[in-house]
């Protein structure tokens, strides 16, 4: 089977995406000069939109795609790009996918303000419709990411983590924005509450496989988006190196464990516990994990009516775990 391309996925709601475009550029807009300038910085330099078409796949299968859902889905990527750059400015990172970071272009101050911008941009876009229920799902999701990340920060120090806080944090800090993106959909579609659950589940399996998906690159050979053993200098707990750990005599735990803390600036021994993973089996058993949970999402996916709409979610949650970035 040939490899789906984004744009294949996007088929069934192309327009709509065109629309959101012109709508999320329409609500970046800004009197003061500066803003503006770094407003139309930040719609440049957009990705794949996978967050939107989550978005609007699962309104089309949920029902109608209505001016709510393009609003729901403006309110994910505002809120969303106000996390990522406040997080460039806490990790004092001066890239981000390829192009500079606004903090690198403008300084920290203005970084942290075009944050609370887009923040409060996205709070008042539902406030002035009423969209109280989509603020909710959204607003939660913020608050899981930022629980998911101190409680990441809380557990690094110590290199010990379990699988179970493993599973906890990437689902705070991965999942919950997927789960949110497909909450949102549904609920603007104008579904039940249970319906709505359901959406979101599926989300949630999705974004713990992205993220598993994101741990295998960095043991890969394909030349990606982060060079290789970029976790392991950082000092990330990934599920392979976990899996690994849990496996290991005591003595080379030890080993693994002290130059993941001390010497992980020293490519020679990343290149140790990159091998040490994958002689412990860490790959097989990450990759059987991360296959299960995209079983399990689109078997949730299966329960909502067949459409164009379902089909490509099917696609989208197989792009997200074929991708080679």
């Amino acid at each position: 089977m040939m490899s789906l391309t984004v744009a294949d996925i996007q088929a069934p709601i192309a327009a709509e995406m065109d629309l959101f475009e012109q709508k999320f550029r329409g609500l970046m807009k800004s009197d003061v000069m500066l803003l503006d300038q770094i407003m139309n910085y930040i719609v440049k330099r957009k990705g794949k939109q996978l967050r939107p078409m989550f978005v609007f796949l699962t309104a089309g299968v949920c029902g109608q795609i209505n001016e709510s859902t393009y609003r729901g889905a403006s309110l994910i990527e505002l809120l969303h790009t106000a996390t990522l750059v406040h997080d460039d400015v806490v990790d004092d990172s001066n890239y981000r996918r390829g192009f500079f970071s606004i903090n690198a272009l403008w300084k920290n101050k203005v970084a942290v303000l075009v944050g609370d911008y887009l923040l409060s941009r996205g709070l008042l876009l539902s406030v002035d419709n009423g969209d109280f229920e989509l603020l909710k799902i959204v607003s939660t999701a913020v608050r899981e990411l930022s629980e998911g990340e101190l409680l990441q920060i809380e557990k690094a120090r110590r290199l010990d983590i379990t699988e179970a806080v493993y599973y906890e944090i990437i689902r705070q800090k991965t999942a919950s924005l997927i789960a949110s993106c497909c909450a949102v959909g549904a609920r603007s579609a104008g579904v039940n509450e249970e319906t709505v659950a359901q959406a979101h589940a599926f989300g949630e399996k999705v974004g713990i496989a992205f993220q598993i998906k994101d741990d295998l690159f960095d043991y890969g050979t394909a030349e990606i988006g982060k060079p290789l053993g970029i976790d392991i200098k950082e000092k990330k707990m990934t599920l392979p190196l976990i899996y690994a750990l849990n496996r290991a005599a005591f003595l080379e735990k030890r080993r693994i464990i002290n130059i993941v803390k001390n010497e992980s600036e020293n490519p020679k021994k990343v290149a140790e516990v990159i091998a040490f993973v994958k002689n412990s089996g860490g790959i097989d058993y990450a990759t059987e994990v991360m296959n299960r949970y995209v079983a399990e999402a689109q078997t949730l996916l299966n329960q909502f009516p067949d459409s164009p709409y379902r089909q490509s979610l099917h696609q989208l949650v197989q792009y997200t775990i074929d991708r080679s970035k």
